[in-house]
């Protein structure tokens, strides 16, 4: 695998484009989390899938998918960053996150579960704490019985599992999300079993759309607040946003928007995570489902998003070093 590219701000984010040995192209980030330093909070975020068979309505992944990576593949970009950072593999990150949430939903690639099996023994990273993003489709079971035995046996209160709903209202759930998926009712099952091992509540992921609604009701039906925690983010500004005429509910200028709604689900008895992020991260291009390589391909730009030639950012396509 080789690098073909980076952009972002090292005290942000910094997203890397890279090519596998059969030419297809993937893209992993670094990401910090200001305030805090890289020592206390430290995120690598890693594609598993040439893009994404989902398509989802907002996500820029899904404009094409070319098939699975394979576990040195995926391994190569968090081994490229950790030695970037850490060249003695000794992770000194007090939280150490590798999310599996950048292009491709994890549970179509079992190779994901082999990194999980391999990350503890491969760095010493006291911190290490795995992220696993998915929107529970259709034909996974055996992946997602896997994912709950490695999980007791070397991750048992360090897992952070999360299941992209974005709504409580199916039919929209289903024009944002086309593909056969768990029902509320199939997530809410494993989540218990999940729980139920110790560790981390569930968290259900709203990247929430002006016009989706979030009704107390349908989660208090499904969802044990006492398992499960509700994360509220804005919806990126994306490609496949825009035209899809999505409209996020939530603008990282202005966090107090969403207080209603965190109030109200508060109420219930839900912990409410407000995932604002920072409004450079749009710019940078580092947001969940943002392709890199759709931009620099592209004449055509949008409004917030994207935006490599902003001050302060770098974008490097320069002579590619071999990732290993």
């Amino acid at each position: 695998m080789k690098l073909i590219g980076s952009t972002g701000r090292e005290d942000l984010a910094v997203v890397y484009i890279a090519e596998t040995s059969d030419g297809k192209a993937i893209e992993f980030v670094e990401a910090l989390q200001p305030p805090l330093p890289r020592s206390e909070k430290w995120v690598v975020i890693v594609s598993t899938l040439f893009g994404c068979p989902v398509k989802c309505s907002m996500c820029d992944a899904g404009h094409f998918y070319g098939g699975k990576l394979s576990k040195d593949e995926i391994l190569a970009q968090i081994d490229f960053l950790v030695k970037k950072r850490y060249p003695d593999l000794q992770v000194g990150s007090v939280k150490f996150k590798v999310q599996f949430a950048r292009m491709g939903d994890p549970a179509f690639n079992a190779s994901v579960l082999d990194v999980l099996d391999e990350l503890p023994s491969r760095y010493d990273a006291p911190g290490l704490m795995p992220c696993l993003s998915t929107v529970a489709p259709r034909g996974t079971t055996s992946f997602f019985d896997r994912l709950l035995d490695i999980k007791k046996k070397l991750y048992k209160d360090r897992f952070q599992l999360q299941f992209s709903l974005h709504t409580t209202d199916e039919s929209l759930r289903n024009r944002m999300i086309p593909v056969r998926k768990w029902t509320f009712g199939d997530i809410a099952r494993y989540g218990e079993r999940f729980f139920d091992e110790g560790g981390k509540k569930i968290a259900l992921n709203f990247a929430l759309d002006k016009d989706a609604p979030v009704e107390e009701a349908v989660l208090t039906q499904h969802f044990d607040p006492a398992h499960f925690i509700i994360k509220i983010t804005p919806l990126n500004p994306t490609y496949r946003a825009i035209q899809n005429r999505h409209e996020s509910y939530l603008d990282p200028l202005r966090p107090s928007d969403g207080q209603g709604l965190v109030e109200r689900l508060c109420a219930t008895g839900y912990e409410i995570i407000l995932s604002m992020g920072e409004a450079d991260e749009n710019h940078l291009g580092s947001n969940c489902g943002q392709l890199v390589l759709n931009y620099i391909s592209q004449a055509t730009s949008i409004p917030g998003a994207y935006s490599l030639a902003e001050p302060g950012l770098s974008a490097t396509l320069s002579r590619p070093p071999r990732l290993k």
